[in-house]
C-alpha cells in the first residue's frame, strides 16, 4: 500500500473528520480511507441519465400533457425587391 499526506487541510474540515471518525469508532486515517473508498467505488457516469430522461421521469408522476400542434403553412416565395 502507498501512503499519502494531505497538507493545508482546513481546521473545520479536520475537526469534522475527527468527530465523524470518533462516532464510528475509527481512527481519522481509517475514516478518510473509508470516505475515499465510498466516493470512488461508483464509476463516473454510472446511473446517469441525460437531461431529457430525467425530466421525463420526473414529469411522469404528474401525468402527460397533450399539446395541440398547429399544421405548418407552405413556405412563401421570397419578396422581389427588383
Amino acid at each position: 500500500m502507498t501512503g499519502m499526506t494531505i497538507r493545508n487541510l482546513d481546521g473545520q474540515l479536520k475537526k469534522r473528520l475527527r468527530i465523524r471518525a470518533a462516532s464510528r469508532g475509527r481512527s481519522m486515517e481509517e475514516e478518510a480511507r473509508e470516505i475515499l473508498r465510498a466516493a470512488l467505488s461508483v464509476e463516473p457516469h454510472q446511473n446517469r441519465r441525460n437531461l431529457a430522461d430525467r425530466i421525463r421521469s420526473r414529469m411522469a408522476k404528474v401525468g402527460g400533457v397533450e399539446l395541440d400542434i398547429p399544421g405548418r403553412e407552405a413556405i412563401r416565395e421570397p419578396i422581389d425587391f427588383g
